[in-house]
């Protein structure tokens, strides 16, 4: 964003979470007619922190400014909307600190640059008029532009200043007086993790600019929702018109409702998602058995289903009420309890924060408690001696024996994402320090861990296809004595010499070197893999569009499991044949995740040419929950048509691409804590510790 005053000049850089001003006057000038306002925190040129990417610029006048994430609904003037820098390009370059790229850039703004990772306590926003809020502001004239002030507390109400006055002395001090009451944020929460929502990203575009596709999947997606007590509490799974069989398609489950929720979040519709998440909630296993066994304390059902029944102590017999009948595993192929329930509420209750500004909801004794109890499940000791979380077969979207027992990458990098989210939605009560330390310090484990141990390229290939095996001691390279043998032929030849990914599963002796969408792409949301990472990702992924895109996005896993490694790894399941639903079958509704992963790194044209392909056929095939074949060109064999998830994909896909700036919801940055602590773990690895022994040592003179 652009903002003028006489001889000042402020610049917005990449989603808002900093500015860059440029001025030809004093910086007590600057303060004059800017920091008087008491919106911004003045910071010095962040020479202390050399390590993690300060872009430093000689200009003697320049000074940085930290702000919350800004509203992105910013009016530009014609004539400085092509001096805009694009986010796309300053978010890695601010990470990374590239001056020769960066410089060009900032050619008509010479400043200093700092990735700021926290918030501040309190968000003021900044655009220029005309104004198009959707809060009520003041106002205040000063040469012919305004400036228009906006302020947000973290306690879910919103105060706003309704008067308008004009530029002089004393409107200056009465605007500085009125805003001050807005400046208290309570002490429960850490100012430094503070997140203001972006109360600017507005709704949907009105339905006349949305195509006949999307308005076809609108209603089908109104059709599927369940209510319970005269309220909307979710969707069912799938309405399909052609199978009188329901099975469980006809029960709202919790991983299916997320991309449904994210598309009514869009669509400015919130009740749904509220009671949705109070009502799971209240379902968090206490008492429910399976099999005689008492299910973990904290546990979220894999779904729910509403029942009517007669009502107790009544003797009308006609007397009725709605119960919610929840499933935590009971009923579901392999009695399998769901792991990603509770890590995917986690994830929306964060977003639906940010979208709405409803912070109360978060607040919540029992919303507090219930996280808690998630966190409580997921960090209990055990006997695994590693940061991942031990799972078995089937407890996630892949809910059946496909191989991935142990540590699958999926399941990790929502876990890692619910922890993000933990740390910043709990209360710094007495109750809660204990397991925010706990959270912390696996949080910087977790992410080592799968950065360093998970990741494979080209050049991570042919060190495993040199590892020696049986190697003892705490100086061990493989320390997971990981076999030669075990690269299988397909990799060597499909690897290209750019990209890498994550592979779905690290154990003692095994790596699992298939692909996991999900897993991969989750990872580039919450930051879990680094910046170079998440652009190798994506660029392999680009590189073998045919294999991951095909004639419909987007393949679950790659490549498919056939032949005598199906029959033993699959026990023969005859829905998971190679190609085809878990086994390597192409989801729709992966597409949602692949957006919110390109829009984060700055690739919105990837999502963009998936949609494409999607569109021009998923309509006409009525919706169906995969696709079959190595490229995805037969509806899957055993699919349900009119699959809700499936609906819900796409439209998240159309909204965000509409509105990119609401991916900040799901996404996290880099945390700085964080990776101070995995530094220091780099450098305790004995890789890295035999790496710099063999260095010569320069003496100090």
């Amino acid at each position: 964003m652009w903002l003028y005053f006489p001889k000042v000049r402020i610049r917005r850089i990449a989603a808002g979470d900093l500015k860059v001003v440029t001025c030809s006057s004093t910086y007590e000038a600057v303060q004059r007619k800017i920091g008087n306002f008491g919106f911004v925190r003045w910071l010095r040129m962040l020479a202390g922190y050399p390590s993690h990417g300060a872009a430093l610029f000689n200009s003697s006048v320049s000074v940085v400014m930290e702000t919350a994430r800004l509203s992105s609904a910013v009016v530009i003037p014609s004539e400085f909307a092509s001096s805009q820098i694009p986010s796309s390009a300053c978010v890695p370059l601010c990470r990374n600190a590239d001056n020769t790229a960066f410089r060009p850039a900032l050619k008509h703004s010479l400043g200093s640059v700092h990735h700021i990772s926290h918030a501040p306590r309190v968000a003021l926003t900044t655009r220029l008029l005309p104004e198009t809020a959707f809060f009520s502001t003041k106002g205040i004239q000063r040469k012919g532009i305004r400036l228009v002030v906006h302020a947000e507390s973290q306690q879910n109400s919103v105060q706003q200043l309704e008067s308008s006055q004009e530029s002089n002395g004393s409107s200056i001090s009465s605007s500085k007086e009125s805003i001050s009451p807005v400046l208290s944020v309570t002490d429960k929460l850490r100012p430094e993790l503070l997140y203001v929502p972006s109360k600017t990203v507005p709704p949907l575009s009105p339905n006349e600019l949305e195509s006949p596709t999307e308005k076809e999947a609108w209603g089908l997606l109104r059709d599927s929702m369940v209510t319970y007590c005269g309220n909307p509490v979710g969707t069912l799974a799938a309405l399909d018109p052609t199978s009188p069989d329901l099975l469980n398609y006809d029960q709202v489950f919790i991983r299916d409702f997320i991309p449904c929720a994210i598309a009514f979040l869009l669509k400015g519709e919130y009740e749904i998602v509220r009671e949705f998440l109070l009502n799971t909630l209240r379902l968090q296993s206490w008492e429910k058995t399976v099999d005689c066994y008492d299910p973990g304390q904290g546990l979220m059902p894999a779904s729910f289903k509403v029942r009517t029944v007669h009502l107790e102590g009544s003797d009308d017999p006609d007397a009725t009420e709605e119960v919610l009948d929840p499933d935590f595993g009971e009923a579901a192929i392999g009695r399998v309890a769901p792991v990603d329930s509770g890590l995917w509420w986690i994830i929306l209750l964060r977003a639906y924060g940010k979208c709405t500004g409803d912070y109360s909801l978060q607040e919540r004794v029992d919303v507090q408690t219930g996280m808690k109890m998630i966190l409580k499940l997921c960090l209990a000791d055990g006997f695994d001696m590693f940061p991942t979380l031990l799972v078995t077969d089937g407890s996630c979207m892949i809910d059946r024996r496909m191989g991935i027992h142990g540590h699958p990458l999926e399941i990790q990098a929502l876990f890692y994402s619910a922890l993000r989210c933990c740390r910043e939605m709990l209360l710094r009560e007495d109750g809660a320090i204990e397991l925010l330390r706990a959270l912390i310090t696996r949080l910087s484990a977790l992410s080592f861990h799968i950065r360093e141990y998970y990741w494979i390229d080209l050049k991570k290939l042919n060190e495993i296809y040199r590892y020696k095996t049986e190697e003892y001691s705490h100086d061990a390279v493989n320390k997971f004595n990981i076999y030669p043998d075990q690269i299988p032929p397909w990799l060597v030849e499909w690897m290209p010499d750019e990209g890498g990914y994550l592979i779905g599963n690290l154990q003692p002796a095994h790596m699992d070197f298939r692909f996991f969408s999900l897993g991969n792409l989750w990872a580039i949301v919450t930051s879990l893999a680094t910046q170079e990472q998440s652009e190798a990702i994506l660029h392999l992924m680009e590189s073998k569009w045919d294999d991951f895109v095909g004639s419909m996005p987007l393949k679950i896993c790659f490549p498919a499991l056939e032949c005598e490694e199906w029959r033993i790894i699959t026990g023969s399941d005859p829905k998971n044949t190679a190609w085809s639903y878990h086994n390597g079958g192409s989801w729709p509704v992966l597409l949602w995740q692949f957006t919110v992963a390109c829009i984060k790194m700055g690739k919105p044209e990837l999502a963009e040419k998936a949609i494409e392909v999607a569109e021009r056929r998923i309509s006409r095939d009525r919706w169906p929950e995969y696709y079959d074949t190595r490229t995805g060109r037969f509806i899957g064999k055993q699919a349900r048509l009119h699959q809700t998830w499936s609906i819900a994909g796409f439209l998240v896909s159309k909204s965000l691409l509409r509105n990119p700036q609401a991916a900040s919801w799901l996404t996290c940055d880099e945390d700085l804590e964080l990776l101070e602590a995995c530094s220091c773990l780099l450098e305790n690895n004995p890789r890295e510790r035999r790496k710099n022994s063999t260095k010569k040592k320069t003496p100090l003179v």
